[in-house]
């Protein structure tokens, strides 16, 4: 559902008005999305989407990958345009607010794969990035994936990664949605 389909607009008629980003579907998740169907996680992974908006890309992988997923976000107003297209996809998506700051090893631990849309859009964002790949790898997550537009801060964070962790910068082109392309960076242990 797009942000002017009616489920969607009653959303923020009844208050839930997300202030970081989380207002619209953004076309990395449908990059995220065609990769993911070209190269996919094994069935029944957890999967952490981080960042995660309207969650579209976990709850792809909920769909068609069979995965537990965890849905993180710092803002919580995005949680019900989540549940709305999970519930349309009719499959369950934990949610959890925080800061990919503070996202813990702990949690990290339990998951497999963790994805991410449009999340390295600013230069402060970078070090945070670099910091929560690191903590991933570290707590055990085998498969990092990451899509963007193509934003200067995301090369920073990708150059970083390939000299570290020998991560993959692919641009990838979607074949499902011709007029979408961007950037993959996957990283795996």
């Amino acid at each position: 559902m797009l942000a002017s389909h009616p489920a969607m607009r009653q959303l923020r008629r009844e208050g839930n008005v997300p202030s970081i980003h989380g207002n619209k579907h953004w076309p990395s998740a449908d990059l995220l999305m065609d990769y993911l169907s070209e190269h996919p996680p094994r069935r029944g992974v957890r999967v952490m989407d981080v960042g995660c908006g309207w969650g579209l890309a976990g709850i792809y992988c909920a769909v068609h990958h069979r995965a537990r997923v965890t849905a993180v976000d710092a803002d919580d107003a995005v949680f019900p345009y989540l549940h709305a297209h999970a519930d349309l996809n009719k499959v369950r998506i934990t949610t959890l607010r925080s800061r990919f700051e503070r996202i813990t090893t702990a949690q990290l631990s339990e998951i497999d794969l963790l994805v991410a849309t449009d999340v390295c859009f600013w230069d402060e964002l970078v070090r945070p990035w670099q910091n929560l790949i690191r903590r991933a790898l570290r707590a055990g997550v085998k498969r990092i994936v990451i899509a963007d537009p193509e934003r200067a801060p995301f090369f920073t964070l990708a150059e970083y990664c390939i000299e570290r962790f020998d991560a993959d910068l692919l641009d990838w082109r979607s074949k499902r949605y011709p007029r979408i392309s961007g950037s993959i960076l996957e990283i795996r242990a």
